[in-house]
């Protein structure tokens, strides 16, 4: 594959139709929420479900669920394609991402510490955020229980951590070094978006995520791997998500 050189003018129209067709638009549906949210009441009153069901049908509810998840990462498809280009190859894009097996273990370690270190600090701003009346209910997984809910609630989970980490961390610094930007400004840039598409739960998680955003672009910045990055969120939304869906009945929730 021959790589190509874009112009500044064609990498800022790319930047902003792939965040047009993915988070960017997430962000804007997001700030939105949270306006209409605080012009109902008090956030610390209201709720917001993740991982709703889709059908009341449960074979036509699994291939919703798998169809929502495969569109879902079509832009990343798109941004994996956009990188390849300019790339050479498939393979070269992926390794600027640091999204190869090129280190596992490593890899995973870092993960796992990753997840560690900002889950913890995470859960606690949830809950200030709930007690500051800041925050809304968040239900993270409102699927019907089936057998396959477990293993849909790991995908969507893995949707997120791949959407996100390639996309607003791998993908838009590589972008935005090419048009020049300082590395912190474009930190910062990763960081206001990731924040801005979670203010749909209230203002302590957008300023959480946004805070997540400084520590995940900042680990790219110096390592250029996604990977960990993927497996940190990963194991979040993971344990978030199928965590609740196992313990709801066991604890009420």
């Amino acid at each position: 594959m021959e790589t190509m050189t874009p112009s500044r003018r064609w990498l800022r129209a790319e930047v902003l139709i792939v965040l047009a067709l993915s988070l960017g638009r997430s962000a804007v549906y997001s700030l939105l929420a949270l306006a209409q949210a605080l012009a109902a009441g008090p956030l610390s009153g209201q709720t917001t479900a993740l991982n709703s069901s889709l059908r009341e049908n449960p074979w036509l509810d699994l291939l919703h669920q798998l169809l929502s998840i495969a569109f879902t990462l079509a832009p990343v498809a798109l941004v994996l394609l956009l990188l390849a280009l300019t790339a050479g190859s498939l393979r070269q894009a992926l390794a600027d991402l640091g999204l190869d097996l090129a280190r596992p273990g490593r890899d995973l370690l870092h993960g796992v510490l990753l997840a560690a270190g900002i889950g913890l600090p995470g859960l606690a701003v949830y809950y200030l955020g709930r007690v500051l009346g800041m925050t809304v209910e968040v239900v993270p997984a409102a699927l019907d229980t089936h057998w396959w809910t477990v293993p849909v609630l790991v995908l969507h989970a893995l949707k997120n951590a791949v959407l996100e980490e390639v996309i607003v961390v791998g993908y838009l610094y590589q972008r935005l070094e090419r048009l020049g930007w300082s590395p912190r400004r474009i930190l910062l840039a990763s960081a206001l978006l990731r924040g801005a598409y979670h203010t749909y739960q209230g203002v302590g998680p957008g300023l959480a995520n946004l805070v997540m955003g400084l520590v995940f672009g900042e680990w790219y910045r110096r390592t250029r791997r996604t990977m960990p990055l993927v497996i940190a969120h990963t194991l979040l939304d993971v344990v978030a998500f199928v965590g609740y869906a196992l313990l709801r009945d066991v604890l009420g929730l």
